[in-house]
């Protein structure tokens, strides 16, 4: 007997998981005495959550608190401490009641399309982009439309490239700083960009997930300071290094609040109460953070200057984020098979670009930074060495 698959059994796989996976089978099977892998496939930080927010959550383990649900968008606590960031990093005033907080990133976006769009519906996007943004929108009925770009926008879209298209999407999806490239729109682009998404109808879903990682080649802005009607996604994975804590945001615009929250309720019913606690006080211990991200900013620089002398000189601009978008057309033009290699021959994980440009990923790779500062200044050595073989 034959029995039905539903239509989210079509999404693609998350090929960086597949690596990661690979990575550590092949980290088991090396013996006590070899070197071990340099991680530089997943964008996960190599420290654990702030200090403060682990003492927070002891203090919440020992007070006797049921630990129990909070409102499904979250603790009113933690959702006017967000609001107080964007009044004191972007200067922007957001009401804490559009603010909901979620089950990381990966939880906000299939509530923030479902509440934004109907099956059929068709949401652009550059290429490369993040898996998931398209793998989502495939399971749930919505078309992905992928507009390619390339060094010459930065990877990123242009208000040019948007004008153009006819007819219009339904939705649009940036990321800025980006994953893979690691590139950023400038804060008129940025702006720009929100209000014709405003003005055509489109609805613009900005990721800022990898703010407070830029490196001072562009200035960081919300698309929440120019458009009454885009959906703000973030995170505490990356700049507050909380990862396994599954805990994000989003910003959202009034006409959505209900419907986000129905699903929320229904979906999740609310995020768990213990990472919302270590997310509020994260946000207060600024000075580790800051020491956190000087490592990779000391790691970045590593790369730069060691990669190219590798071998690896073809790299996008990396003005956020903690990624290198490496082209390696003059090494291979498939990039599975090469970090395959990369990963039994040099012991070096890496992601292939096939998981973020399904027509071009063969000839790129990404490297993330956000490992162990030893495991970066070790990386190019080790690539020079493997592809003189």
């Amino acid at each position: 007997m034959s029995l039905k698959t539903g239509r989210g059994a079509e999404a693609p796989p998350f090929i960086v998981m597949d690596v990661i996976a690979a990575a550590n089978a092949r980290a088991a099977s090396l013996p006590p005495s070899a070197p071990g892998i340099l991680r530089m496939e997943v964008g996960q930080p190599a420290t654990g959550a702030p200090a403060g927010a682990v003492a927070a959550v002891e203090a919440a383990l020992r007070s006797g608190h049921p630990l129990g649900y909070t409102e499904a968008f979250g603790l009113p606590s933690l959702r006017a401490r967000i609001a107080r960031y964007y009044l004191d990093h972007y200067g922007v005033a957001v009401s804490p009641a559009r603010i909901a907080v979620t089950v990381g990133a990966s939880g906000a976006f299939p509530l923030a399309f479902l509440a934004a769009f109907d099956r059929g519906d068709r949401v652009a996007m550059a290429a490369p982009f993040y898996p998931p943004y398209a793998n989502i929108l495939t399971a749930l009925g919505m078309e992905p439309v992928l507009l390619e770009c390339g060094p010459e926008t930065r990877f990123q879209p242009s208000l040019a490239m948007l004008e153009k298209l006819d007819p219009l999407p339904d939705g649009l999806v940036i990321a800025s700083p980006c994953n893979p490239a690691g590139t950023m729109l400038t804060p008129d682009e940025l702006a720009a960009i929100a209000r014709w998404c405003h003005e055509k109808g489109v609805r613009l879903v900005s990721d800022e997930i990898y703010h407070g990682l830029s490196w001072g080649t562009v200035a960081e802005s919300t698309a929440a300071a120019s458009s009454p009607s885009a959906i703000v996604v973030n995170s505490f994975s990356k700049y507050w290094c909380m990862t396994g804590w599954r805990i994000g945001w989003l910003v959202l615009p009034e006409d959505l609040l209900r419907p986000v929250e129905c699903l929320a309720q229904n979906m999740f019913i609310s995020t768990p109460y213990l990472s919302q606690v270590a997310a509020e006080a994260a946000m207060d211990c600024g000075e580790e953070l800051e020491a956190k991200k000087a490592g990779y900013a000391r790691s970045r620089a590593l790369l730069l200057e060691g990669l190219p002398k590798a071998g690896f000189d073809r790299i996008a601009a990396a003005d956020g984020a903690f990624y290198l978008w490496c082209d390696v057309s003059h090494l291979t033009n498939d990039s599975v098979q090469f970090t395959g290699r990369m990963l039994e021959g040099a012991g070096i994980a890496a992601t292939p670009g096939v998981d973020f440009d399904r027509t071009r990923g063969g000839r790129y790779l990404r490297f993330s930074y956000c490992g162990a500062e030893a495991a970066m200044a070790e990386a190019p050595g080790r690539l020079a060495e493997w592809l003189k073989r």
